[in-house]
């Protein structure tokens, strides 16, 4: 069994050549797209064994997400498959400083939109180390917001970790619509991610990294509250707080680099504990920024070269 599972949707990316505006785009590039799946991907890549549950169309565009998020390692035997409905989908216009990306969703009434809770095998949920969600899944339907609570109330029972990233989507659903139901699943939460953004805008959260970090653990109370704050991240765990400033990048493409910060901090912590979460975090949220789409194709070699300062490649 993974040692990690996570749930939510993934979608198809479609996005303009770098430059290129969408009016003006004469092809779009396609990639696999899911905060949860990036989540899963970047586990497996490091070495943590991970399953990933959705619902997909039964057509070629849910079997090329299937195929894809399989082929890095991660289990998805528990996917559920309709006919019925459709795979979202968005667009992107990658953005430069100062001109800001752009992204268009189409996906109401996805195939992941219309899950009912009562599909999903809870006894695999039930029998991993972690489970994963993010704040996306309940803003996409009331289904989906049920199923995340009853995750939530599944990983409890078995005592398992739950894991969340409040990873606020202003396209979904309002800052008050996202606070009032985030505010009731976070204080059954285990560990809580959230930018320091996030956290101002849903629930009014001011400060740097740590401040946010302790101020979120006083609040829904998890056993580790984690915030990043640009290339600074904090955790407050317990009396003690950890702090870890990122690394300077080369940005060819910043999309899934929270999911890659929330995939390696999962990964240190599962192997280290806080600190060493917050390293792989760092390091990896960084690669990220190196790779075009959503995926993070680095390893855990990739992930401790980094930390260690070693430039040479072998």
């Amino acid at each position: 069994m993974p040692d990690v599972v996570t749930i939510g949707e993934t979608m198809l990316r479609l996005s303009a050549p770098p430059g290129v505006p969408l009016e003006a785009a004469s092809h779009l590039f396609v990639h696999v797209a899911g905060a949860e799946s990036n989540v899963a991907v970047a586990m497996s890549r490091l070495g943590t064994s991970a399953g990933w549950i959705s619902r997909l169309t039964d057509n070629s565009l849910g079997r090329r997400i299937y195929s894809d998020i399989r082929s890095h390692g991660v289990d998805v035997s528990r996917v559920l498959w309709t006919r019925a409905d459709r795979i979202g989908t968005y667009f992107l216009e990658l953005g430069r400083v100062p001109r800001p990306g752009r992204v268009i969703y189409d996906r109401a009434g996805s195939a992941m939109a219309m899950i009912s809770p009562d599909e999903v095998d809870w006894v695999y949920v039930r029998e991993a180390k972690v489970v994963h969600l993010s704040g996306i899944t309940p803003g996409l339907s009331p289904s989906c917001r049920t199923l995340v609570a009853r995750a939530i109330d599944e990983a409890r029972a078995a005592r398992i970790f739950v894991s969340f990233d409040v990873n606020y989507r202003a396209l979904l659903w309002t800052p008050a619509e996202a606070a009032a139901a985030l505010g009731a699943l976070l204080p059954k939460v285990s560990i809580l991610i959230c930018t320091a953004a996030d956290a101002r805008l849903l629930f009014g959260v001011e400060g740097d990294a740590a401040t946010v970090a302790e101020a979120l653990r006083a609040r829904f109370r998890p056993e580790v509250a984690v915030v990043t704050d640009g290339v600074h991240f904090a955790a407050a765990a317990g009396a003690r707080l950890f702090q870890r400033d990122g690394y300077q990048v080369e940005t060819v493409d910043r999309i899934g680099a929270g999911d890659a910060f929330a995939a390696g901090f999962l990964h240190g912590y599962l192997t280290d504990g806080v600190e060493r979460g917050l390293a792989d975090g760092a390091a990896l949220a960084a690669l990220k920024h190196t790779y075009y789409g959503d995926t993070v194709w680095a390893s855990a070699e990739d992930v401790q070269r980094l930390i260690s300062g070693d430039e040479v490649w072998r």
